[in-house]
């Protein structure tokens, strides 16, 4: 039974940093900021989940299954997340590329600890503990002094495909197009850097810094980290309401007013973003349809622009009403993996990505996120990441984009170059100061 505490702080801000500070003392934590975003379907400000109680750790075998009867047994607030390679429960698939990282395939927890933060109202839900155990902790949290670290050395990140290779993989990619075996494919390639040494905090502190996205995301699991500035919601459940927001089309903000707008009109009206827009947009509302009410799918919204501190995107939104014979489990199995970071059709372009991405995408392209007591849910889109596994002492980020009929190879390399400098930037990447 979870006992409540709640308590009015006076700069909100400054509790967050406090929250993520504090909680590294634990094993398991997640920690979720929307940056204030006024988005209809934003329900909080923070949520700091740690501690846990129980969890579930497993490779993709008959995981979603796995999950299905831990979501409905323990009836509570569950914090994990699911990778890409969970695909290969679904599907005939196999993930045999590089994998430096190590995350496993899908890890969830229980937390005795669940903190929120909506305006400035920090509200407290523990498991099995006293009020005065959560008073302690309010206590400690508000006198905590933050320090980040500062003076990071110079690193040079390595590129796992060169620009030649991106290239000459890209035409391979237009070949199947061509042949009519996919329609698009979300092409990815990594950066890395070897004996590295991060501090988790600052490391996620820099990124949100640049990036302020909607669907942050700090994720520890003992060695393994995440650090997500993603602007992409992949799925969320409200009752019997399912929503997903892809994004598909990108373009550079500009300092000078006139640039950032002229930028933010091209994206609008390219025609090849678009298209890549309205593919996925008809995979999810098919992947949708698999466990909603009949005529209940809807495009709420289609090809809108949205402006983030790095970024112009074009996202659509698709809901629909979940069908009551299906679980929520059920729903994020027949959608995953997000169809933004795939491509059409679904299946043949998961076959095309194993075959010309050199590296495991693991948790990136997956999803970091929550479920609640009531069957609800929410998931990001784990993009614009940096994810670290601190044992070996290997960082890592991936950046992709969809390859399609009217792709030209040389500007989809670019588009990764932009998706690539705030990572880049965060980790020191000598190359990019």
């Amino acid at each position: 039974m979870r006992t409540t505490f709640i308590q009015t702080v006076e700069n909100a801000d400054l509790v967050k940093k406090q929250l993520l500070q504090w909680s590294q003392q634990f094993r398991e934590i997640i920690f979720l900021d929307s940056n204030k975003s006024n988005s209809e379907y934003s329900t909080f400000d923070c949520i700091l989940a740690t501690d846990a109680f129980t969890s579930i750790q497993t490779d993709f075998i008959n995981a979603f299954e796995d999950l299905n009867i831990y979501q409905k047994t323990t009836k509570d607030w569950l914090f994990g997340y699911l990778s890409y390679d969970l695909k290969n429960d679904t599907e005939k698939l196999t993930s045999n590329n590089n994998d430096g990282l190590q995350f496993p395939d899908l890890f969830f927890f229980q937390p005795k600890k669940l903190i929120f933060i909506k305006g400035n109202q920090l509200e407290f839900l523990y498991l099995n503990v006293c009020a005065d155990e959560m008073e302690s902790d309010y206590q400690e949290i508000i006198h905590l002094e933050t320090t980040l670290e500062s003076n990071k050395p110079e690193i040079t990140i390595q590129q796992k495909i060169s620009k030649t290779e991106y290239l000459q993989k890209t035409e391979k990619m237009l070949e199947y197009i061509h042949k009519g075996i996919i329609y698009e494919a979300n092409f990815c390639m990594e950066f890395f850097a070897t004996e590295i040494i991060l501090d988790p905090v600052t490391t996620y502190d820099d990124l949100n810094k640049i990036s302020q996205a909607p669907f942050s995301a700090f994720l520890k699991n003992n060695k393994h980290f995440a650090f997500s500035a993603s602007p992409e919601r992949y799925l969320k459940k409200v009752g019997e309401k399912c929503i997903s927001q892809p994004i598909k089309g990108t373009s550079p903000r500009f300092v000078n007013k006139d640039d950032d707008e002229l930028s933010k009109i091209h994206l609008s009206n390219d025609p090849k973003e678009r298209s890549e827009n309205i593919m996925i947009v008809d995979l999810v509302r098919n992947d949708l349809s698999k466990t909603a009410q009949k005529n209940s799918v809807e495009v709420e919204e289609l090809c809108k622009i949205y402006s983030f501190k790095q970024v112009h995107q074009m996202i659509s939104t698709i809901t629909s009403n979940l069908n009551p014979e299906y679980s929520a489990v059920d729903v994020i199995k027949s959608t995953f993996p997000m169809g933004s970071m795939t491509g059409a059709p679904k299946i043949s372009a998961m076959q095309v990505i194993e075959e010309l991405e050199e590296t495991k995408r693991g948790l990136y392209s997956g999803a970091i996120g929550y479920f609640t007591p009531e069957n609800d849910f929410d998931f990001n889109v784990v993009i614009r990441s940096i994810l670290y596994n601190a044992t070996e002492n290997y960082a890592s980020f991936s950046v992709g984009s969809a390859i399609t009929s009217k792709s030209e190879p040389e500007k989809e390399y670019e588009e990764c170059l932009l998706k690539a400098r705030a990572m880049r930037l965060v980790l020191n990447d000598s190359e990019v100061l």
